[in-house]
Formats: C-alpha cells, structure tokens, sequence
C-alpha cells in the first residue's frame, strides 16, 4: 500500500522508477519539490534505488494496477520510464519489446484516461531516427528506425499524439541519446544484468566483474572505424524531465524534443577516457557489430535548449566517466569485492 503523501506535495507517479534513469530523475524530482511515486515491476529494476517516495510494485501491462495506484495517488502528471531497452535484444525477441513497450504503454495511457491524469513526460530515443542523413540529427529529420526497440519508441510517440489531437492529452517526447555517468552524490548508478552499455561494461572488465568485453565493430564509416555516440550524463536527464513537467503543469505545448549535447565520441575515445582516469587501459578484443546500430548518432539540441531551457552540466566526457568510475568503486549491492569472479584488472 502506497503511504500517505502531503496535500502541499505534488504526486509524480513515475513508471519505471526502480531503473538507472528513473531512478535518477526520482531523486530530481524530491529537490526539486515534487512527490514522485514509484510504479515498477522490479523486473529490471532495483528496490534500493527507491529512495525518494514510496514504491507500488505492477506491472503497466496490468491496467488494473495501474489504475489502482493512479487512484490512490492522484497524481498531477506522469514520467514514463518503464519499458525494455536493449538494442541487440529487440531484433532477437521483437515481440517482448512490443509487447512491454507499446501494449504496456496503452495500457497506461488507457489507466490515464479513465482517471483524468492527462500530463504525461515520455522516455523516448534518439533510435526513432535510425541510421541518419544529416548529423547533428535534428527533430525534424526523418524518422526512420531501423530496430524493433526504435520502432516501438515511435508507436508510442504517434499514440501519444494521436491521443493529444483526441483526448486532450499534454505529453513531451524526450529523445534521448546514450544515457551514461551516475549520481555525482555516489547514491545510485548503472547497474543491470546483463549489463549492454559500453562504459559500465568497461569498468566491470577492469575490476574483474566479466571476462568478455569487446569492442562490437571496427569497420564503421568513421574516423577510427568504431560508432560515435553522444553521451549525456543521466542527471542532465533527470533534469530535463523536471523542466518538461514544469512546462506541462504550467499549461506549455509538448512536443518531441533531443536530449544530447552536439559532441560525439567514437568507442575508442571513451575508452582512452576510461583508461585515463581509471589508470587501465583494457586490452579489448574485437567482435562483429550488434544488429541494428547506426555508425553516428549526435544530436542538435538547440530545441531543448530554446523551449526547456535545457542546460547540460555534467555531459562532458570527463565528468561522465569520473562519476561513472566513483559508482562502480562503491560498495553497492551486486557488484561488491566478495563477489568477483577475478579481482585482477584486465589489460595494463
């Protein structure tokens, strides 16, 4: 049973915020005055990343559950994080993202509806583009996704404005390129299993986590052979959720809107960063690329910045992999010293 919250709080309800983003934009929305409830599966997700409201454990399949919890808390608008994410995996196993995704995502949407809760933040991705024509890629470039995780990202951008022209529905599409870092505080940070993302991955290899890193690709169209991504550290994120609600609640138009920083790395420049601030340099071997990934994906945030007034502070290169690199030190619960299959930093 979800605790009672006060009348002066206004309740968040956030799906998916057990998770790394979720998570984190939970701890955003406490400083920043909001009440956030937590909806998760735990399927994914952490209990112990639930520190900033209480947790209602459902499903967003379930639109009975959801519909409970909406009821109970009255919330003023709702983040939508909950869904699955792995690139690789939704080309293997179509049907789960569609499934989670665009069936859970109605589900939630029709739970809105029947309780009046009409503001709604979406966790959207820089995959609705695809493979780009123009870099920095733009809102208005072609959406052309070239993945089943991309393509459920777009189903439910077009639901979400079909139900804006229909039912009133306010609603911000937040596409974001590769979310990465972790809270500078050292309270919450990426931790999955399996773990797909290049910059943990790399850190668990250097403190013995796993013994299979690889660099997926050296014969993409770019500099150096490996893809090139924009990096945006995960409190940034958090942030501009915040600023979305804030312009929501305030009765401001949605819309789609990039969140990146305009600066692209390719996977070897992560990992020269990496080496310099872990003092490990990986000998990494190399694999053949994952399915379904783009040589370049840098964004132009310019319309994030006009309208929501986004302003990166922590999304340089350095400041991802310094707080990155102070999570993965920390004692946290599954990745601790007495659980290391080889204690012993891979590489020199």
């Amino acid at each position: 049973m979800v605790q009672a919250l006060s009348d002066s709080d206004a309740t968040i309800l956030v799906t998916g915020g057990a998770g790394y983003v979720g998570a984190h934009a939970c701890k955003a929305l406490r400083r920043s005055g909001y009440a956030p409830v937590v909806f998760d599966n735990l399927s994914t997700g952490h209990r112990s990343f639930v520190r900033w409201g209480p947790l209602v454990q459902g499903d967003i399949r379930d639109h009975a559950a959801v519909l409970d919890a909406i009821s109970y808390c009255k919330p003023k608008a709702v983040l939508h994080f909950a869904a699955s994410a792995c690139v690789g995996e939704s080309v293997s196993d179509p049907r789960k993202y569609y499934d989670n995704n665009v069936a859970g995502s109605l589900s939630l949407l029709r739970a809105m509806m029947d309780a009046d809760c009409r503001k709604l933040v979406f966790s959207s991705s820089c995959a609705v583009y695809g493979e780009p024509r123009e870099v920095p890629i733009r809102e208005t470039s072609p959406l052309n996704p070239v993945n089943p995780y991309g393509a459920s990202k777009l189903m439910v951008e077009r639901i979400l404005a079909d139900y804006a022209r229909a039912y009133a529905l306010q609603s911000i599409a937040l596409r974001y390129f590769n979310a990465s870092g972790a809270d500078p505080e050292g309270e919450l940070g990426e931790l999955r299993d399996p773990e797909t993302h290049l910059i943990p991955r790399a850190m668990m290899a250097i403190q013995g986590h796993i013994t299979d890193f690889a660099v997926l690709g050296t014969d993409y169209d770019t500099p150096d052979g490996t893809p090139i991504r924009d990096y945006i550290h995960v409190s940034d994120l958090a942030d501009a959720h915040v600023l979305s609600l804030r312009r929501l609640m305030a009765g401001g138009p949605g819309g789609a809107f990039n969140l990146g920083t305009g600066q692209g790395y390719s996977v070897k420049q992560v990992l020269d960063a990496v080496a310099t601030e872990t003092g490990v340099r990986l000998n990494a071997v190399t694999a053949s690329r994952r399915q379904g990934d783009p040589p370049v994906l840098v964004a132009d945030a310019t319309l994030s910045s006009t309208e929501l007034g986004f302003a990166p502070v922590l999304s340089d290169l350095k400041s991802i992999v310094q707080t990155s690199w102070a999570w993965h030190k920390g004692a946290h619960p599954k990745r601790s010293a007495s659980n290391l299959q080889n204690a012993a930093p891979i590489g020199t």
